[in-house]
């Protein structure tokens, strides 16, 4: 099975908290035999727009050609103004286009794919983003298993905060390791009974 997770943090450099979550979840998907793939999608020149392919320069084609080949997909954002990041909702905006298709009567080419998602924070938030996303895979085809959900909101996340990477994964291993095998339980499982 494959998994690619899409990383809206906004930090180019230096340590992101989600991405560190990110990592932690990758070492429990591996234990259900799921390879993965993190997509720091700051990286790359995802041009605005809601079509596929925005023309000369667009990062966007070859990312959603990851998209389809892949069995699972995780929508990974930090809580901003109690939302997910302007990253994730630029991918919202580009997969736009598979809604439409869905509309004209046509087959999700996310059909058959599970999705998770992964939040971090400092305050509230969580909720209503898990809520929006959810909404959003429901509407592109994309289940969304119980359990499948890993949010940390915690105060050493906060903005500014300089709380090193190892101290993010012990906080994780000590107090999220149960809820991220559970996740990666329900994404092999669920993504074993939609292949089958």
């Amino acid at each position: 099975m494959k998994a690619i997770i899409l990383l809206a943090t906004l930090k180019k450099e230096g340590i992101s908290n989600t991405q560190t979550l990110c990592e932690f979840l990758e070492k429990h998907l591996r234990e259900q035999q799921i390879e993965s793939t993190i997509i720091k999608l700051v990286e790359h020149n995802i041009l605005a727009g809601t079509y596929s392919n925005m023309g000369k320069g667009d990062a966007w084609p070859d990312i959603l050609e990851q998209l389809l080949a892949a069995d699972i997909l995780i929508f990974a954002t930090p809580i901003w103004w109690n939302n997910q990041s302007s990253e994730m909702q630029r991918v919202i905006e580009r997969l736009d286009e598979l809604h439409d298709e869905i509309m004209a009567g046509k087959r999700s080419r996310l059909e058959g794919k599970v999705g998770g998602i992964v939040i971090t924070g400092d305050s509230d938030g969580a909720q209503s983003i898990i809520a929006n996303l959810s909404n959003f895979f429901n509407a592109i085809g994309l289940l969304l298993p119980p359990y499948a959900t890993l949010s940390v909101l915690w105060e050493g996340q906060a903005k500014g905060k300089k709380t090193s990477r190892e101290a993010l994964m012990q906080k994780y291993e000590q107090e999220y390791a149960s809820a991220a095998q559970i996740m990666a339980r329900q994404l092999a499982a669920f993504s074993k009974k939609l292949s089958a």
